[in-house]
């Protein structure tokens, strides 16, 4: 019993261990939206330093499929600043085409940061664009000490996760049409078919007269039987 709770320990730390790295990633939530829409997009960024806290985010906006605008969550401690740029194509909006577009959003703290062991989120919301099937969030995370970690670096299709990955936002097709799409039933009953319903449903109630008439007859004769 001993060895197999040795065995069942090292396990579990095991893939406690595994799984700590992959949750200590920089990532964007949700992980998908649909092409076009408007997304509120929360960028998750933990702590991972024993001794130091997060003071700085800066989160780099894709400039090949361009975000014409990002309004900014107010956070507590923290200060939003979005950076734009100019684009050669206006960008297609609801209130017109704009010629610039948002290269990078930095958060500084103003107080103590992200604390060791913990994690924020920072939030957007944007308006997607429908040209592309991903976007790309490389962000750079700064710590009080002034050290960095750079999460830009690009997973390979089908190979191994690299050690600090971007952020990536998968955008899907949208839905064609809010109602339903499913055909109305037909109805496949002939004539005839309703014809012998209603010829069953006669002979049913004729049954049932004649049924109460021999009831009511049973009666009659007992009654006078009795007298």
């Amino acid at each position: 019993m001993r060895r197999i709770a040795t065995v069942l320990a090292a396990a579990g730390i095991a893939l406690v261990a595994a799984a700590g790295p992959a949750w200590a990633h920089v990532k964007v939530e949700p992980e998908s939206a649909a092409k076009g829409s408007d997304a509120v997009l929360a960028f998750v960024v933990p702590n991972e330093k024993d001794s130091q806290t997060t003071t700085q985010v800066v989160v780099q906006f894709p400039t090949d499929h361009p975000i014409a605008e990002a309004l900014i969550e107010p956070i507590p401690g923290w200060t939003g600043v979005a950076t734009q740029f100019t684009v050669t194509t206006p960008i297609q909006t609801d209130a017109g085409p704009v010629t610039s577009a948002v290269k990078q959003v930095t958060w500084t703290a103003t107080g103590k940061g992200i604390a060791v062991g913990g994690f924020q989120e920072f939030r957007v919301s944007v308006g997607l664009p429908d040209d592309a099937d991903s976007l790309a969030f490389p962000t750079i995370q700064t710590y009080s000490d002034g050290s960095k970690v750079n999460w830009i670096q690009v997973s390979p299709a089908g190979g191994p996760e690299p050690d600090n990955p971007e952020p990536v936002l998968t955008l899907t097709n949208a839905e064609s049409g809010t109602g339903s799409t499913t055909p109305a039933a037909t109805s496949t009953v002939k004539k005839s078919d309703v014809d012998n319903a209603k010829s069953l449903a006669l002979v049913a109630v004729i049954v049932g007269v004649l049924g109460l008439l021999a009831g009511v007859g049973g009666i009659a004769m007992g009654r006078r039987k009795a007298t």
